[in-house]
């Protein structure tokens, strides 16, 4: 495994928690989002990862070079099938005959949670990103003296 392999893999890493983290906040901002496009209240979205796969020449190149796969990507996003919320709230334009309304199936404090685990997460490729720069260069360092 090369600098540059590493610093490919963390990547992959940082930009799945990006992806990841763009998918809480828009968790967040919605809420309250009662009614959206399809009419239905807004549903949660989640970020599935899976390992990159490398297909065809790639992969007998990297058997027969010990070359490790690595690196995560974003398979699909889903939306939580949990149920909605429902609140009476009788005067809100989206309430039904009964006076209910139904509110995102969104919990704020999973989404915290999870935003703390994404950020964690950046942060450790981030370090990753970092250690290894600091290796190449001490590398370089080493080929003066």
């Amino acid at each position: 495994m090369t600098f540059i392999d590493s610093l490919d893999i963390s990547a992959t890493g940082l930009t799945a928690q990006r992806l990841r983290m763009n998918l809480i906040s828009s968790n967040m901002a919605n809420i309250n989002t009662t009614r959206t496009e399809t009419g239905e209240p807004y549903k949660r979205k989640d970020a599935i990862f899976q390992t990159i796969q490398r297909d065809g020449f790639q992969t007998v190149l990297d058997e027969q070079t010990s070359a490790p796969e690595g690196g995560v990507q974003v398979a699909n996003i889903i939306e939580d099938q949990k149920p909605f919320i429902e609140k009476y709230d009788p005067g809100h334009p989206d309430a039904d005959e009964n006076g209910y309304i139904r509110l995102p199936n969104v919990n704020i404090v999973e989404e915290m949670v999870n935003m703390i685990s994404a950020s964690r997460s950046f942060e450790a490729n981030a370090t990753a990103v970092r250690n290894t720069k600091d290796m190449a260069s001490a590398a370089l360092e080493i080929g003066k003296s």
